[in-house]
């Protein structure tokens, strides 16, 4: 007879190869959103798979030309709560760290993922923090996993990626605000030499309609940021700022020229309209 702990290795293993299964599924379809199903609740086509990962392929290519950032070191000194050996609340300031990265939509300025490596002064555990949009499904949580430089070199031609190499990451949701949904789990010293000897990082998500997206971010860029020195906080600021006009101004440019269009195309309507009421009226 299987004992508890028994059952529960087994379990584990079993939920182990099957997100290692889902992942290497999702590189095979597309580098950057095909579907994949990390749960048992859910069973998805392969023609769906084969749809979504036609669509992720053109989002990969527009989101690469639109990528308006890369990985950066952010810090700044912030009033932490922490209680002391005797259980008293202790307020003091800390110096935290984000070695950062997202993508933003070229046309909206939203942010379609990010993620950062958290460290905070004085603790040696640093946190791997995801953010997703909106609208996700909050119980399943997020996965992920980092794919070497060959993996995500596959993932990007359509290539079949065993699936016993992949390593899934789960991470539980800590916190929704206006911008996304956030995801943490602890940065073990595996996980950050994988981030820095990787090609990417495929991060998944499931919508409010059940339906699984697929999140890529490269890891070009990583190491250097992780290791080396912040950047300047207020010149990453007002860069990011000109960014945003630049955007906000783009947007206003292309909701000018629709406006444009449409009023174009409603003159012409009415003048045919016209026109054709006159020459009913000579007959």
């Amino acid at each position: 007879m299987v004992g508890r702990a028994g059952r529960t290795a087994h379990s584990e293993r079993e939920n182990t190869m099957a997100n290692s299964s889902w992942l290497a599924i999702c590189a095979a379809r597309a580098v950057a959103g095909a579907a994949v199903a990390f749960g048992l609740h859910l069973a998805i086509s392969d023609a769906a798979l084969a749809q979504q990962g036609k669509q992720a392929q053109g989002q990969q290519q527009q989101q690469q030309q639109q990528q308006q950032s890369a990985w950066v070191k952010l810090c700044e000194k912030a009033p932490l709560a922490t209680r002391d050996k005797e259980g008293k609340l202790v307020r003091e300031e800390k110096e935290i760290c984000l070695t950062h990265h997202e993508r933003l939509d070229g046309n909206t300025g939203m942010v379609i993922v990010s993620a950062a490596i958290r460290h905070v002064e004085g603790i040696d555990k640093e946190h791997l923090m995801v953010m997703v949009p909106l609208g996700m499904a909050i119980p399943p949580g997020v996965r992920a996993a980092v794919y070497t430089p060959e993996q995500w070199e596959k993932a990007q031609k359509n290539e079949k990626i065993d699936e016993k190499e992949l390593k899934p990451i789960s991470l539980n949701y800590t916190l929704c605000h206006p911008a996304g949904c956030t995801a943490e789990v602890e940065a073990t010293k595996e996980l950050l030499d994988s981030m820095k000897t990787g090609g990417g990082l495929m991060v998944l998500a499931i919508n409010a309609n059940g339906q699984p997206i697929a999140f890529p971010v490269p890891l070009d860029g990583f190491t250097a940021a992780h290791n080396g020195p912040p950047v300047d906080s207020e010149a990453y600021a007002k860069a990011r700022s000109q960014l945003m006009e630049q955007i906000r101004e783009r947007r206003a440019e292309l909701i000018r020229q629709a406006q444009e269009k449409q009023a174009a195309e409603k003159q012409g309507s009415e003048k045919g309209a016209a026109e054709k009421k006159a020459a009913e009226k000579k007959k």
